[in-house]
C-alpha cells in the first residue's frame, strides 16, 4: 500500500473482482461500480501529484482533500472486503456430506441474495461519497492549486549544508576521523590514477563537517581545489560550473558534497575521471548504494560515519550551553544523560538540543528539560526555531525516499522508542497491511534494505551473509516518523495523545505501548474502534487489552512478548469474529491452548506461535488455506489433513508424526521456501526414505534446518537426496557419514550457509566447498576429538581461489595436515573468523608455515592441537618448546603441555591486535 493513495492500490481489484460473473451483480450495479471506479483512477493520479510535494509545503485544501480520499478508499475497502466475505462464506460447509449438504448450500445461496442486496445498497452510498470528494477536486482544480505542485517540488532546498559550517573553535570530535580519511586518501601513492573517498552516514552526523574539515587540511596541496554541493535536486549545469571555475589545473582536490541519485554522481564522475595526476576527490551521501557507486572501483574506500562517542558528545553539548566554564551544574547532570543518550552522538540533534535549552542566552529552568527529554521519540518536539530546523533536515531524507518506502518508514511508529524491530516480523506485517502485493518477501527484504542503506533506520545483528536480521530508529528519527505518521493518520500511539486532545478522524492502526491513565482509558472505551484495522499492543499495556468483539475490519493483532498467562483481559475465544484478520502474533505469550475458533479465519496469512508450548493444533486448523507463513514450538504437531495447506510459504518448528501420513503429506506443500522440521531417529528406514522422497518435491526450499531430537542422530539417508537448486541455507546437527555428493557448486550455485556434521571429511571435502561462489558462511564438524587423529585432513593446500566469498569457516575437530602453502595469496580474500585443529607433530620443527598472513581480512583464528600420550612423553620434559612458523606469529609456549588442547597465543600482523588464538 502506498500512504499516499490510502487504500486505492488494493480497492481498484477489489472492485474489479465484484464486476466478475461470479457475483452476478445488476447491470445498474456494475454501471455504477464502473463509474466511480474511473472516477478513483483520476482521484488516485492527482493523489500521486501531491505525494511529490513536503507536506509543509501543501496548501491547506488539497491536504484536506487528499486525507478525505484516503479516508474514503479505507472504507470503500472495509465495505467491499466485508462483502466478499459474506458471499464467499465460511467455506467451512465443504466437509459436509448427503442431506446437511444440500441443507447448507440452500442456506448458502440464500445469504448469498441477501448479499447482493447489501452490495447494492452499499454501492449506491459509495458512489455518492466519491461523487462528493470528486466535485471538490474539481473545484480545487479550477483554482490551480494542482497546477502549483511541480513548482513546490523544484523550489526545495536542503538546509543541511548551512546547518553544518561551524566555527572551527566550536566544532568537536572529528580530529581523529580526519586524520583517518586523510590516511586514507594517501597523498604518497605513486599511482597516478584519481582516488575516490565517500562519506555516508545519517543525516545530520556530520558528513559535510568532516569533508571540510579534511578539505581544510588538503586543499593546499593541490594544484586548485574546489567543494561543491549537489543536493536533492541539483541545477547540474551550475554544478560544472562550479567545479570549472575551481578546477584549472591538472591535479585537484574536489568535495561533491550531498550528493542523492546515483545518476547525478555518473555524469558529474565522467568529467572527473580523464585525469591521471593523482587528483582525489571526496563525495558526501547519505545514501549507501550511492556510495558504493562512487567508489565502485574502490571498494576499501567507503567511510561510514559513526555517531560521536560520549565524552565528545557531553563536550560539545556543554559548549552549547555553558560556554564560558563548560561545566554542568549537578541539578542538571541526569537529565543532560539522558538528553544526549536520545540524541545518540548525532552532532545536529546535540547541537540544537543544546541551542533550545539555551536560547536568547538564557538557560531553561530544570522542569523545562523533563519536558524536551521526554518529547522525543514521540512527535512532539515543536515549537521552537531550531527544532522545526532540525525536523525539516532530517525531513529531507523522507522526502527523497519513493512513496511506497515513505509508507513502510513511517510504520515503524507502531513500535516504541529504543525498541528492537525484527526484519522478518516487520516484512510479514508489511504483507498482511497489504504494502507489499503477492506475498512478496523479498520485495519487502528489498525495502528493508533500501531503509538501511539510505540511513533511515539502523541495522542490527549483521549476520555472517551480511544481512541485518533486525533495526532500532534513531529517537530523532522516530520523532520525525511518529508526527508525519500521526498527520497522515498512519497509525495512532494512544499513549501519546494528550488526554483534552479528540481524536479528529477515524483510528486505523493503534499500537498501545505504555500503561493509560484512567482518563484516557475512558476515553477509549467510548470511542469507536471498529474500523481500526490494525491493533499491536505492548507488554506494559497488556492489563489494559480492548475486547476483541469491538473490531470489525480488524487485519492485523500483534501481541508478541507479552504475557497472556496473567492477563485477565484477553479472550481469545472471539477471535473467530476477526474474518478480515490477516496476521496473528502470539509468538512467546504464554499462551497454553489455541482456541479452536481460529478455524474461522479463512483469510489469516500469517500465524506466529513461535515460543510457545503446545502439543497439537486444534483439528479445524486445516481450514486456514490462505495461511502463507506458520511458526510454531519444535514440540509441536500439525493436525491430520495439513497436506491441504499448499499456500504455506515458510514452515518452521513442527514435529512430524510417524504413525500418521506427516512425512508423505509434506511433500504437497509445493510452494515452500523455508522449512524446520524437527527430526526423529525413531522413524523407521522406510519412513526416512518417505520423509526425503517429500523434501525432493519442494523445488522451491530456500531454507532447511533439520532440528535433530539428539546430537547423535545420523541422518545419512538424506545423501539420497535431491535438493533444490535454490537452496540458499542448509543447517542441521544430525550426522552424514560422508559429504553427501549434492552439496556441490553445481547442484547448489546459491548455497550460502552451511552447518553440517559429517564423520569422515577428506581434503577433497574442503576443496569442495572451497569452489561454492556462494558460500559465506561453513560449519562443518567432524567426529573426533582434539586430542585423536579421527576426523584428520590429509596434506591440504587450497587453491589460489578458494571461499572467494566466506566470511567465517569453522572446521571443528577437524584436524588439517598442512600441505605447501595451505593458505595461498587469494584464497579466502573475505574471512574473518577461521577455526581448525592442527597435529602437535607437524607444528613442530622450524619448516613449518601456517601462511595466515596471507589472510587479508582474518580476525579471528581458533586451533585446537591434537596429541597422543606416547608423543608428549616424546616432546615434553619439562622444557620449553616453541615452534617456528611464519615471522612474528608465536603459536604456542607452553613448559609443561601436558593437557589435551594448549591454548596458543597469536601477534601475527594479519590479525587484529586485540585478536586471541586459543585451542
Amino acid at each position: 500500500m502506498d500512504l499516499a493513495l490510502g487504500a486505492m492500490g488494493s480497492l481498484l481489484p477489489k472492485l474489479g473482482q465484484l464486476l466478475s460473473e461470479e457475483y452476478k451483480m445488476q447491470t445498474s450495479v456494475k454501471q455504477d461500480i464502473e463509474a466511480f471506479s474511473r472516477e478513483l483512477g483520476s482521484m488516485r493520479a492527482a493523489l500521486q501529484r501531491v505525494a511529490e510535494v513536503p507536506r509543509d509545503q501543501l496548501d491547506g485544501e488539497v491536504k484536506l482533500w487528499a486525507g478525505d480520499v484516503r479516508e474514503l478508499s479505507y472504507d470503500m475497502e472495509d465495505i467491499v472486503d466485508s462483502l466478499l466475505v459474506r458471499v464467499k462464506g465460511s467455506g467451512a460447509d465443504s466437509d459436509m456430506d448427503g442431506f446437511k449438504e444440500l441443507i447448507s448450500k440452500m442456506k448458502s445461496l440464500f445469504k448469498k441474495g441477501k448479499a447482493r442486496r447489501q452490495i447494492a445498497m452499499a454501492i449506491k452510498d459509495i458512489k455518492e461519497q466519491v461523487q462528493d470528494v470528486a466535485s471538490r477536486h474539481e473545484r480545487y482544480k479550477a483554482d490551480g492549486v494542482f497546477a502549483n505542485l511541480a513548482a513546490a517540488t523544484r523550489n526545495t532546498v536542503d538546509p543541511l549544508p548551512v546547518a553544518l559550517y561551524e566555527d572551527k573553535q566550536r566544532i568537536v570530535g572529528i580530529e581523529n576521523a580526519r586524520d583517518e580519511l586523510i590516511e586514507k586518501l594517501c597523498l604518497t601513492d605513486a599511482s597516478k590514477n584519481p582516488k575516490i573517498l565517500s562519506i555516508v552516514g545519517f543525516g545530520g552526523l556530520g558528513k559535510t563537517t568532516l569533508a571540510k574539515a579534511v578539505y581544510d587540511e588538503l586543499q593546499s596541496n593541490f594544484d586548485c581545489a574546489a567543494f561543491v554541493s549537489v543536493s536533492r535536486n541539483p541545477d547540474l549545469k551550475k554544478v560544472f560550473k562550479d567545479i570549472l571555475f575551481e578546477v584549472d589545473k591538472e591535479r585537484y582536490f574536489i568535495v561533491v558534497d550531498d550528493i542523492w541519485d546515483v545518476n547525478a554522481w555518473k555524469i558529474i564522475s565522467f568529467a572527473l575521471m580523464a585525469s591521471k595526476c593523482g587528483s582525489r576527490v571526496i563525495t558526501t551521501t547519505r545514501n549507501l548504494n550511492v556510495s558504493k557507486e562512487c567508489c565502485s572501483c574502490n571498494d576499501d574506500m567507503v567511510y561510514n560515519m559513526k555517531p560521536l562517542p560520549e565524552g565528545h558528545s557531553q563536550r560539545l553539548f556543554y559548549n552549547r550551553i555553558f560556554p564560558k566554564e563548560n561545566i554542568c551544574p549537578p541539578q542538571l547532570e541526569q537529565v543532560s544523560a539522558d538528553i544526549l543518550k536520545k540524541c545518540g552522538g548525532v552532532p545536529l540533534a546535540i547541537i540544537t538540543l543544546a541551542s533550545h535549552l539555551a536560547s536568547n542566552q538564557q538557560i531553561k529552568p530544570k522542569s523545562q528539560w523533563y519536558v524536551l527529554l521526554n518529547s522525543i521519540g514521540s512527535g512532539l518536539t515543536k515549537g521552537d526555531a531550531n527544532l522545526e530546523e532540525m525536523r525539516r533536515i532530517l525531513s529531507f531524507s523522507y522526502y527523497d525516499l519513493p512513496s511506497h518506502l515513505k509508507t513502510c518508514l513511517l510504520y515503524l511508529s507502531i513500535f516504541p522508542e529504543d525498541r528492537y524491530i525484527g526484519r522478518n516480523r516487520l516484512i510479514r506485517r508489511w504483507i498482511a497491511e497489504g504494502f507489499i502485493q503477492d506475498d512478496n518477501f523479498e520485495l519487502g527484504e528489498s525495502y528493508f534494505n533500501e531503509l538501511v542503506n539510505r540511513s533511515m533506520i539502523q541495522p542490527m545483528n549483521i549476520d555472517v551473509e551480511g544481512k541485518a536480521e533486525g533495526c532500532v530508529v534513531h529517537d530523532l528519527m522516530l520523532d520525525l516518523i511518529c508526527d508525519l505518521s500521526s498527520e497522515e493518520n498512519l497509525v495512532t500511539i494512544l499513549d501519546v495523545i494528550n488526554e483534552d486532545t479528540p481524536f479528529k478522524r477515524m483510528v486505523r492502526r493503534l499500537s498501545l505501548q505504555k500503561s493509560m491513565t484512567d482518563v484516557t482509558n475512558t476515553r477509549l472505551a467510548t470511542t469507536s474502534i471498529s474500523q481500526v484495522r490494525s491493533f499491536t499492543i505492548f507488554s506494559p499495556a497488556i492489563n489494559q487489552m480492548l475486547p476483541i468483539s469491538r473490531f470489525e475490519v480488524l487485519r492485523v493483532l500483534d501481541l508478541q512478548d507479552c504475557d497472556l498467562g496473567e492477563s485477565k483481559h484477553l479472550n481469545l475465544s472471539s477471535v473467530g469474529n476477526l474474518l478480515h484478520l490477516r496476521y496473528l502474533g502470539l509468538r512467546n505469550t504464554d499462551l497454553k491452548e489455541i482456541p479452536v475458533e481460529i478455524g474461522k479465519l479463512l483469510f489469516l496469512q500469517i500465524l506466529d506461535l513461535g515460543g510457545l508450548n503446545l502439543d497439537e493444533l486444534p483439528a479445524n486448523f486445516v481450514c486456514l488455506r490462505n495461511l502463507i507463513c506458520l511458526y510454531i514450538g519444535h514440540r509441536t504437531y500439525l493436525p491430520v489433513g495439513f497436506k491441504i495447506l499448499m499456500s504455506l510459504q515458510e514452515l518452521t518448528g513442527v514435529w512430524l508424526k510417524e504413525d500418521g501420513d506427516d512425512l508423505e503429506a509434506l511433500g504437497y506443500l509445493s510452494k515452500l521456501r523455508v522449512l524446520s522440521f524437527r527430526w526423529s531417529s525413531s522413524y523407521s528406514h522406510e519412513k526416512h526414505l518417505i520423509l526425503v522422497e517429500s523434501l525432493g518435491k519442494l523445488h522451491k526450499l530456500q531454507n532447511l534446518d533439520i532440528v535433530a531430537f539428539d546430537d547423535d542422530d545420523s541422518i545419512d539417508v538424506m545423501r539420497g537426496w535431491m535438493p533444490s537448486p535454490h537452496l540458499r541455507r542448509f543447517e542441521t546437527r544430525g550426522w552424514f557419514q560422508m559429504l553427501p555428493a549434492w552439496i556441490r557448486s553445481s547442484s547448489l550455485p546459491l548455497l550460502s550457509y552451511l552447518s553440517i556434521c559429517v564423520h569422515e571429511v577428506r581434503s577433497e571435502d574442503i576443496r569442495i566447498l572451497g569452489a561454492m561462489q556462494a558460500l559465506r558462511y561453513v560449519y562443518m564438524k567432524a567426529s573426533g576429538h582434539a586430542t585423536t587423529e579421527e576426523g584428520t585432513v590429509e596434506r591440504l593446500t587450497l587453491s589460489a581461489d578458494a571461499f572467494p566469498r566466506a566470511r567465517e569457516c569453522c572446521f571443528e575437530h577437524v584436524i588439517l595436515v598442512p600441505g605447501t602453502g595451505m593458505f595461498p595469496p587469494g584464497a579466502m580474500p573475505m574471512v574473518r573468523k577461521l577455526r581448525f585443529g592442527l597435529r602437535v607433530l607437524d607444528i613442530i620443527g622450524c619448516d613449518f608455515n601456517l601462511t595466515v598472513t596471507h589472510l587479508p581480512s582474518l580476525q579471528n583464528l581458533v586451533l585446537s592441537t591434537s596429541i597422543s600420550m606416547e608423543e608428549e612423553k616424546n616432546l615434553c620434559s619439562g622444557s620449553e618448546k616453541r615452534s617456528c612458523v611464519d615471522p612474528g606469529l608465536i603459536l604456542w609456549e607452553a613448559s609443561t603441555p601436558s593437557r589435551d588442547s594448549m591454548h596458543l597465543g597469536c601477534c601475527s600482523q594479519a590479525l587484529s591486535s586485540s585478536c586471541i588464538v586459543q585451542a
